[in-house]
């Protein structure tokens, strides 16, 4: 998908997420709009290095093969694009590994063929993620005249020994000449990613830092928490005992500072990570977020559209291979290198209705409550007609415990959190997602 570096938690550890592998989704009829676009996230999966804290799909080549893989991501939106039956595709979204490595001809002729193929206008929104390195800055311009019109620059931190510890190829006088260059550019479509949590920082390093962030970001941050991932080379050194990372009570006072600090010029929370202010929001993650439809291209990619072009009419879950070379000889041979696809039958639709209901209604509500204006009724009536938030939610002990908590709001607009319930999201979804499951097996149909 979309996401730069390790998340802020949505489910603590125990907790079944929601899962496209459990059913697909029933496009209702009365809702075309919802079938008929989509965005598009493109996947380019090589890095010159591996960062200490990432476990992502990437792979350091041992050879260029920018070509192959340029002429495999194409024929694979051809094929996508054609099965997805799309007319209109809203954002497009580069993403990596290391996208500002690839050669800005490969974005250039994705977008042609996109536009070839389907609708893409001129002022849809189009996004790289840039690694701050003089190389990568060097391409900023070039990126622009092949259609993009977007940065989301991986900055993480502001000081240079802690990039080392991270394992980034970049320094922070390399972060600010990068942000500056694509301001010059993109004025007010530039976006900023930083990382919290990280070994030896404290609360008052991380608001000096913000500090100078705030001098020179555009207007749009994205403030990750990092997560020791197993497998990774930081986390084995804190468990170590080489490195150590602040405790929970720490991270939390830090992203409780960010958001003051941040609200405080001009920022609006718009999501549990997302920050933007002069209406700059993401519009290709908002799209996630709404659970509307979205095509994966490339190694490991993640898709969920309607494959109209296979006579089908319910949404499936694709995920494409995950290893290039593999994922290459699978576009080779079928134009696409789709693994893994979940789709249930008509048949099997109305046998397993309700099952199916609370597979598509966990995602919306996950999605939908990292949001800070949380799910409407209206947008939650498109996915579920037959039981309203209030006739899920309503009634429950445990979810009006938290309304009396002022963590959750639920009135005739919609159900949200609080602006104190956001940063306890991870503790609250376990309460509204069981809560979703037993009112959905109880009610009829």
């Amino acid at each position: 998908m979309m996401i730069r570096g390790p998340l802020l938690r949505v489910l603590p550890p125990g907790v079944r997420s929601f899962s496209a592998a459990r059913c697909t989704v029933d496009e209702r009829p009365e809702a075309p709009r919802v079938t008929q676009q989509a965005s598009l996230y493109v996947h380019w999966p090589y890095c010159l290095r591996r960062c200490t804290y990432c476990n992502f799909n990437k792979y350091i080549p041992k050879e260029n093969k920018d070509h192959l893989i340029t002429k495999c991501l194409l024929q694979e939106t051809e094929t996508l694009l054609q099965l997805s039956g799309v007319s209109r595709i809203t954002s497009v979204f580069f993403g990596g590994g290391t996208p500002s490595l690839a050669p800005p001809s490969t974005i250039a002729a994705i977008l042609e063929s996109v536009s070839k193929l389907v609708n893409l206008s001129h002022d849809a929104e189009v996004t790289i993620e840039v690694n701050p390195t003089p190389a990568g800055m060097s391409k900023l311009e070039d990126f622009c005249s092949a259609g993009v019109n977007r940065f989301s620059i991986g900055v993480q931190s502001l000081q240079d020994e802690d990039l080392k510890v991270l394992g980034r190829d970049h320094s922070s006088r390399e972060s600010l000449q990068t942000i500056a260059e694509a301001r010059r550019l993109c004025p007010g479509r530039v976006s900023v990613d930083m990382m919290f949590g990280r070994p030896r920082q404290t609360v008052e390093s991380w608001e000096k830092e913000l500090a100078e962030l705030l001098e020179i970001c555009d207007d749009h941050v994205s403030l990750y928490q990092l997560t020791l991932e197993r497998g990774t080379q930081l986390f084995k050194q804190v468990h170590c005992g080489v490195a150590s990372v602040p405790g929970d009570d720490v991270t939390a006072d830090m992203y409780h500072s960010a958001r003051r600090t941040l609200q405080q010029h001009g920022f609006l929370q718009y999501e549990v990570s997302n920050f933007a202010r002069h209406n700059s929001m993401s519009g290709h993650n908002m799209s996630y977020w709404k659970g509307e439809q979205y095509i994966g291209v490339g190694p490991g990619a993640h898709g969920r559209f309607v494959p109209v072009g296979e006579g089908g009419l319910d949404r499936e879950a694709r995920t494409q291979t995950l290893e290039p070379d593999v994922w290459m000889r699978e576009v080779q041979q079928s134009g696409h290198g789709t693994r893994r696809r979940t789709h249930l039958s008509h048949l099997q639709l109305a046998s397993f209705h309700k099952i199916c209901s609370i597979g598509r209604l966990e995602e919306v509500l996950v999605m939908g409550m990292r949001m800070t204006k949380g799910i409407t009724n209206k947008h939650w009536e498109l996915f579920s007609p037959h039981m309203s938030l209030q006739e899920v939610f309503g009634a429950s002990s445990d979810v009006q415990e938290l309304l009396r908590n002022q963590r959750l709001i639920l009135n005739d607009r919609g159900l949200r959190c609080s602006w104190d319930g956001l940063a306890l999201l991870d503790s609250i979804l376990p309460t509204l997602l069981v809560e979703l499951e037993k009112q959905t097996f109880l009610k009829p149909h």
